[in-house]
């Protein structure tokens, strides 16, 4: 069919047959068929148009126009409540200070590319920083390093998802990076319900019957936007269907400041499950220093697609990470990261507390469900106009799932308290003032 359409064998326009009437006339299946209409529709090969039938384009098309980025500029004048950023705690300072201790050491070479020998000390560092009651015993060689948590649930993605049609389950409601990780390796991604403790283990069984999907993408403590964080004993049922049918579990625990004790999904199942973070909400996000637990035993599958995407993370940033773990000094930020995010959740529950959020303590954001007369993108339009970017529900929702009434707000620990309280006043004050013509 692709050749024929190319050379103009099947004109532009030309209505292709109905899939049973094709199917019968090559004596194939039907399904065989539509996947290949699916695919040529993807291709721009072909359109669909619904009770009329499919129809040659012509040949490639334009694709849909991207998402909205995964990270934007503050637009001049605005309050940037959208994303969630470590607040300034003399990081710069404490990184200054690092390179030039490495500056001065003679022991560090930096002409050559870097090698599992030569990230061995960060890696080992990162294995201690996580800690076993995370992700259970770790050594050195369970880590891998990537550029940030979002480029190291990529790499894992890579290693894992194998076959023409590769389906990614993950939460109903999740981070927008794992729309844009999807779309990048053109696997289908579904969506499982939730309720007060996340991922339903029931739906999630339905959707393993269903889909035969090979990834079970999900959070770690903390589930942005929503702040669930599943207990102990709902990891458990999950894992307990992972491994009954043997599906991959990667915990993205990159939102989660604090220091949890209750044990992740890699402490639980070490098996088929791999734990993912990095230091960008807890010391730095310039430092793009991201790290996964692998699997146990599967270590060097995962090591193999990192080599092969960009040779190993860049040495100075593996030297300096590894400095910061080591000295105590990555502790100290991430301590203090966490009891500035504590004080501005206290100051946000004070003026928003009238109001439907879920929040927690140590979670630098709130979960807003909105009173009647708001609808989520009315809303966050109305803060905008107020000088405050905020996140509506949509954002957050899969390509084809509902979106609930409500909008994330990132607690925005770069602004003065003066400021900040200023601009929850006024979140509440729009609350407060529903539009009229709003339709319920």
């Amino acid at each position: 069919m692709r050749a024929a359409i190319r050379s103009g064998e099947l004109p532009q326009g030309q209505r292709m047959p109905p899939v049973r009437e094709l199917a019968w006339d090559l004596k194939i299946t039907p399904g065989t068929v539509a996947r290949v209409y699916k695919l040529a529709a993807e291709e721009g090969l072909v359109t669909t148009e619904v009770g009329r039938g499919t129809f040659v384009s012509g040949g490639p098309v334009a694709g849909s126009l991207p998402e909205d980025p995964l990270l934007r500029s503050v637009r001049r004048g605005m309050l940037d409540f959208r994303a969630v950023r470590v607040p300034e705690i003399g990081q710069e300072a404490v990184i200054r200070s690092g390179l030039q201790r490495l500056a001065q050491s003679p022991a560090m070479a930096y002409t050559d590319y870097p090698t599992s020998e030569t990230d061995r000390a960060a890696r080992a560092a990162v294995a201690q920083w996580i800690g076993p009651d995370r992700a259970g015993p770790l050594e050195a060689e369970d880590i891998i390093l990537g550029m940030g948590a979002q480029n190291t649930v990529i790499m894992l993605l890579q290693a894992l998802l194998h076959g023409p049609n590769p389906v990614i389950l993950t939460e109903e409601l999740g981070y927008p990076g794992v729309r844009h990780a999807a779309r990048l390796l053109r696997a289908q991604l579904v969506g499982v319900e939730m309720d007060a403790e996340g991922i339903r283990p029931d739906a999630f069984e339905e959707a393993l019957r269903r889909e035969g999907a090979q990834v079970l993408l999900t959070v770690g403590d903390v589930h942005s936007p929503t702040t669930r964080r599943p207990s102990v004993a709902r990891r458990q049922e999950i894992a307990a269907l992972a491994r009954k049918y043997q599906i991959q579990i990667i915990e993205d625990d990159c939102h989660c400041i604090s220091r949890p004790t209750e044990p992740g999904y890699r402490a639980i199942c070490p098996e088929r499950a791999w734990f993912v973070s990095s230091l960008t909400k807890t010391v730095s996000a310039s430092l793009r220093f991201g790290y996964a637990a692998c699997a146990r035993d599967q270590a060097a599958l995962a090591r193999q697609v990192a080599q092969s995407s960009f040779y190993g993370m860049p040495q100075p940033i593996l030297d300096l990470s590894a400095q910061l773990i080591e000295s105590g000094e990555a502790e100290r930020l991430r301590a203090e990261a966490e009891r500035s995010a504590r004080e501005r959740v206290k100051r946000a529950v004070n003026i928003l507390g009238r109001w439907d959020i879920s929040w927690r303590e140590d979670v630098p954001f709130l979960w807003l469900r909105l009173p009647q007369g708001w609808r989520a993108s009315r809303y966050a339009r109305a803060c905008a106009e107020a000088g405050i970017d905020i996140k509506p529900a949509d954002e957050f929702s899969l390509p084809d799932g509902r979106a609930p009434n409500a909008v994330r707000i990132g607690l925005n620990a770069q602004e003065s308290v003066a400021v900040y309280e200023a601009a929850l006043r006024k979140m509440d004050a729009l609350l407060a003032r529903p539009p009229a013509n709003v339709d319920l």
